[in-house]
């Protein structure tokens, strides 16, 4: 007997074994099912409190950060001087706790401007108060003001055709006295053009390699002087490093090889980064009345001078005013008050008052076309 009862008692033992272990399993699973409900539970509540619906944005140049309701967004201000403006809020909803304001890109119209008084002189001790500028007509409030010697970026343009033969020389050492008398960090390059043009150095302060490009003369061609102004202007364009920039054309012809006209080239000149153009026309035999008024042109609109000396001598004497005046200016920055990018011709004017000056006049860009930055 007692062998069978050995034999019985440990199956009853695996059996109670085997059945706690299984109830034991079944409490685990309940117990997870269970937290995992809790936890899903608590996710749906969290994600009802802090997700909500916006309302679809439409494309905008800008968007800001949300703004508390009844409250406006600070403008954004960029280091270029580039401002923003806003242009509409959005109503709210009754119980949207948000809205969302949109901006658009306003352009700030810089100029440089030089500022001469009765006799011509320059003036250059004008304080931000003395100066107003006008778009078409309407006074625009200025944005920045300085006064300060800046670095320029340059392009020397000359005509390489065969009647310039005689003159160049001297033409070449007035060129290279303009560039010591300015800013030892200006950018610099020099074109030699007749039919073609070349860029026989580019972006330098090196006047050693300036010096050497100037040599370099084929005089013989035709004068094709809008197409060289134009690709001039778009190589000084290509130079961001530098805000103001400079065009020196001398000539002794008229141009009779450009395919631009001088209508597009004077429109090229006011466009996205306008050079301030000046203009030496010797004259000559090739050098009509018709020609110096196109020179002149070219120059008024963008605010520089075209001079015409009697005598080769006379050349130096204008370079080294070119060069007090081009180092003289002042830079004057507004945001128009018409917002509409049109593409229609806007006129600027600048005028300029002070105790001790009956009148005084000021030389700057007369215009810009909207829809197109201007520098």
């Amino acid at each position: 007997m007692n062998s069978k009862t050995n034999d019985n008692g440990p199956d009853e033992s695996g059996k109670q074994v085997v059945v706690l272990s299984t109830v034991f399993l079944q409490w685990r699973v309940v117990m997870l099912v269970g937290m995992c409900i809790f936890l899903s539970l608590v996710t749906a509540a969290v994600e009802g409190q802090t997700t909500f619906s916006s309302p679809a944005l439409p494309i905008a140049t800008d968007v800001t950060q949300p703004a508390q309701a009844g409250k406006s967004a600070p403008a954004p201000q960029s280091n270029g001087g580039t401002t923003r403006e806003q242009t509409g809020d959005p109503q709210p909803d009754d119980d949207q706790s948000a809205v969302f304001v949109f901006k658009t890109q306003v352009r700030e119209v810089i100029l440089h401007a030089t500022v001469v008084d009765e006799q011509r002189r320059l003036v250059t001790n004008l304080d931000r108060p003395a100066f107003t500028a006008f778009e078409n007509g309407v006074p625009q409030a200025t944005t920045s003001f300085h006064r300060e010697d800046v670095p320029v970026a340059m392009g020397i343009l000359i005509d390489n055709s065969g009647s310039m033969r005689e003159n160049r020389d001297k033409v070449n050492q007035a060129v290279l006295n303009l560039i010591r008398a300015g800013n030892r960090t200006d950018q610099v390059f020099v074109v030699n053009f007749s039919q073609d043009s070349y860029l026989d150095q580019d972006f330098t302060s090196d006047i050693d390699l300036l010096q050497q490009a100037l040599q370099k003369v084929s005089t013989q061609g035709s004068t094709a002087l809008y197409d060289t102004i134009v690709a001039s202007a778009v190589h000084l364009k290509n130079n961001t490093r530098v805000e103001r920039k400079v065009l020196l054309v001398i000539t002794d012809g008229r141009d009779n090889a450009s395919r631009e006209t001088l209508l597009e080239a004077m429109r090229r000149l006011q466009q996205e980064d306008g050079p301030t153009l000046y203009a030496i026309g010797l004259l000559g035999d090739e050098l009509q009345q018709s020609d110096t008024t196109a020179l002149q042109s070219l120059a008024q609109v963008t605010g520089g001078v075209a001079f015409f000396p009697k005598r080769l001598d006379e050349v130096d004497d204008i370079t080294r005013t070119m060069a007090r005046d081009i180092h003289s200016q002042y830079t004057i920055g507004y945001k128009p008050t018409d917002h509409s990018k049109n593409g229609g011709y806007r006129a600027i004017e600048v005028r300029a008052q002070t105790p001790g000056h009956h009148k005084l006049t000021v030389r700057t860009r007369s215009g810009y076309y909207a829809g197109e930055a201007v520098h």
